[in-house]
């Protein structure tokens, strides 16, 4: 024990976070198992329990570790899909008043270009912040940029993808900019753009 002694720091600062195979854990306790490994005097059978130890711990440590997979850190991606059906574009028609008969009339379509009714591009869109307000109950929308690449048709699966590019802690919120894009099948893709939200927590809803 006098080779823990030794070597363990006098004071305990707040741990370092430190990801293993996608697992969070407390780099303390890792550094604390390695020198007990690494003590005169252990045989090869202990050597080997001991990272045995170490790997088996992991897990269990992530589960109850503050720094969860369900707390958003830059770089994560949510997504959800759906299918917008010719009841969703004649619901949003009458919400927003917007009667324009590309939507409805396919022979309109067909003359400007398109194989198939498209659905409205704002509808596409809406996407967005459904994602960002079903795992942040709260969340403010601050700014959306949009640019239409390619259209998507009334019955097609369309996937809409969130990613934080940057997370600001301002005092008890939190301003994330997100990029924001959707993708049909063959990967693609239907809308792109960025978009910035007020989250009151970093911490994702369990669902």
């Amino acid at each position: 024990m006098n080779c823990l002694k030794r070597n363990l720091p006098r004071t305990s600062p707040a741990p370092p976070r430190v990801s293993v195979d996608d697992r969070v854990v407390d780099q303390n306790f890792i550094e604390l198992l390695l020198k007990i490994s690494s003590c005169k005097g252990i045989s090869s059978l202990g050597y080997t329990l001991m990272k045995r130890l170490l790997w088996n711990s992991i897990p269990t440590l992530r589960f109850y570790s503050s720094w969860s997979q369900n707390v958003l850190k830059t770089g994560n991606i949510l997504k959800q899909a759906r299918i917008f059906s010719n009841s969703d574009i004649i619901g949003y028609s009458k919400l927003t008043s917007d009667s324009n008969p590309l939507h409805f009339d396919l022979e309109c379509a067909k003359n400007a270009g398109f194989a198939d009714l498209p659905v409205p591009g704002m509808l596409v869109a809406s996407l967005f912040p459904r994602i960002i307000a079903s795992n942040f109950p709260g969340a403010v929308y601050v700014k959306q940029t949009l640019e239409f690449r390619s259209p998507l048709y009334c019955g097609e699966e369309i996937t809409g993808e969130v990613q934080a590019s940057n997370i600001r802690q301002m005092k008890d919120k939190y301003m994330v900019k997100f990029t924001t894009k959707c993708f049909k099948d063959g990967g693609i893709l239907v809308v792109d753009g960025e978009a910035t939200a007020v989250l009151p927590t970093l911490a994702m809803k369990q669902t």
